[in-house]
């Protein structure tokens, strides 16, 4: 078991949440084939409901202001609207923040909605499970990832259904109810280093070894009186394809990439990461980018941060149109709730604010060019089409061809909705 620590992250709370991935692979002492073994144990008809799109999770830690990005707010008072001022976009009628003129360019290729009520607390878990933090603590909820490693689990690809740039171990992450099997692949740290080849090994002592652990599994089978060991199986095989075949290692090494493209993401890494890993077949990828937590400096962090995210997001669209796969991969942005419309008046920042919150969404064959609901006139709260968190998951479930009513067993078998809320945003399908 090897244990690899990331990033941690820490929150106006004082919660440090550090990412971590454990591999053996994958944690709770499991090997790859184990993982790969234990995915397959489900009902078949979740296998043949499921589609082969792809989803990119796009996660801003902090709660990024609306007000200062898809909701700005020209006509309030100073101290409400703040200093960014907005942009037309290319969608009669859409504005948004004058820093991130990339996307202004492409609107037509964007959705925003603008309505969206979240819960008070820095809930990491919210926007990929639809529940709080503070439920997940006693239910343990699945992540929207693990729900789609969970449904793709026999997809025959030598590629990871879910893998997480942020970090494994995180509430954002993981799996839940679901079992172990259904974390993601984090490429953090050694991680990649474990997909290659270990020194002196070739394909031929690779598959020596592979046939040499299906004569131990034979004999561990013999002497089981449980049935339990079941000895070498296609997943078992799948196991040292996804190592032999290198096709994650390769969509992780972006020196693959052209020079040209590589510049284009430069500093924003992870988007270009992410759309290698959908294109390799991956069924979903999360990223986590900057911090947004802006009790302070509210509009000084942003300057800085929001043309960086820009970039990302607008490269990442429209690489994903050049190469026709708009309809196929859908994208969220968005983080666990707003910031106050009135900022302070000592620091100049936002705090907390759960009553509204923006999400950028793109692509997945969902209805493009718009702004869905809007807010009172300092963003305080929605005044048309308010909607919460789980109704867009839901929407995201749909465009990847999962029914959000689908329902799993929990660890004491009673079953249990993918999600509670299953309304959709209707405007977005």
């Amino acid at each position: 078991m090897l244990t690899f620590w990331g990033a941690a992250q820490r929150y106006c709370d004082n919660v440090s949440r550090r990412n971590f991935l454990q591999l053996g692979a994958f944690g709770a002492g499991l090997t790859l084939a184990d993982v790969l073994r234990a995915r397959a144990a489900q009902n078949p008809a979740a296998r043949a409901g499921t589609s082969q799109k792809a989803a990119i999770m796009i996660y801003l830690p902090g709660g990024p202001s609306h007000l200062d990005m898809y909701d700005l707010k020209p006509d309030a008072p100073a101290e409400f609207r703040g200093e960014f001022k907005p942009i037309k976009t290319n969608v009669s009628g859409v504005s948004i923040c004058e820093h991130m003129p990339l996307q202004a360019r492409m609107w037509d290729k964007l959705a925003v909605v603008r309505s969206l009520v979240s819960v008070d607390e820095h809930s990491d878990s919210l926007v990929s499970t639809g529940f709080s933090e503070q439920v997940n603590r006693v239910a343990a909820h699945p992540a929207f990832g693990s729900v789609v490693a969970k449904l793709r689990a026999d997809g025959g690809n030598d590629v990871p259904p879910f893998v997480s740039l942020r970090g494994g171990g995180s509430p954002g992450t993981e799996p839940g109810y679901l079992g172990p099997a259904h974390r993601p692949f984090t490429p953090s740290g050694a991680g990649v280093e474990n997909l290659r080849l270990a020194g002196g090994v070739t394909g031929d002592r690779l598959g020596d070894r592979k046939d040499l652990l299906g004569k131990f599994d034979t004999a561990r089978r013999e002497i089981d009186a449980s049935g339990t060991m079941k000895g070498m199986d296609a997943y078992a095989g799948r196991a040292f394809d996804m190592i032999a075949s290198g096709v994650v290692r390769k969509a992780l090494d972006l020196k693959h990439e052209d020079p040209k493209t590589r510049d284009r993401y430069k500093g924003v890494e992870q988007f270009l990461t992410a759309r290698r890993l959908v294109e390799a077949g991956v069924g979903c990828v999360t990223l986590s980018y900057g911090g947004w937590d802006t009790h302070t400096g509210n509009f000084k962090e942003l300057k800085r941060q929001l043309p960086q995210l820009d970039r990302g997001v607008a490269n990442l669209i429209q690489d994903l149109h050049d190469r026709g796969m708009q309809d196929d991969v859908v994208t969220v942005v968005w983080g666990e709730f707003g910031r106050t419309p009135k900022i302070n008046s000592s620091d100049a920042g936002r705090d907390h604010w759960s009553p509204v919150m923006s999400a950028l969404v793109a692509g997945g064959g969902l209805k493009m060019g718009q702004a869905v609901g809007s807010t009172s006139a300092k963003g305080e709260y929605p005044k048309e089409r308010p909607y919460k968190v789980p109704h867009l998951l839901a929407t995201l479930y749909r465009a990847m061809g999962i029914d959000p009513a689908y329902t799993f067993p929990n660890g004491a078998g009673r079953p249990m909705y993918i999600l509670d809320d299953r309304n959709t945003v209707e405007e977005l399908l």
